[in-house]
């Protein structure tokens, strides 16, 4: 149970980098500790929504999609577009830190909140 928390909250950590690192390039938030909860948020919301509609092909994967770029784009000024690019750097940047990571044998290849990491 306790490995299982650790995961959890290291995989939070590192999800919530990557949406600090769009949200810094693309609107310039400077808040780790918004990103966490946005990157905790985005997860609970991707969870729910897919267990609804995920499982309904082709636009299950869209509703999902666009439920937690809304909630990127709630939690940050901007609009959608901007949700989208917050979300695709942070995408990329969490694909780069947990590349890192596993060369180095520290992790495995995987993220909270961020999708399809």
């Amino acid at each position: 149970m306790i490995d299982s928390l650790i995961v959890f909250i290291v995989s939070l950590l590192i999800g919530a980098i990557g949406i600090y690192v769009g949200a810094r390039l693309v609107v310039d938030t400077e808040d780790y500790t918004y990103a966490i909860v946005t990157a905790l948020l985005g997860a609970i919301v991707w969870g729910v929504v897919g267990f609804f509609f995920g499982w309904i092909p082709l636009l299950g994967p869209l509703l999902v999609l666009i439920a937690y770029l809304a909630v990127v784009n709630a939690r940050y000024p901007g609009g959608w577009v901007q949700a989208a690019a917050i979300t695709i750097i942070a995408w990329i940047s969490v694909l780069i830190v947990l590349y890192v990571l596993a060369i180095l044998g520290i992790t495995g290849f995987d993220a909270i909140g961020i999708p399809g990491v």
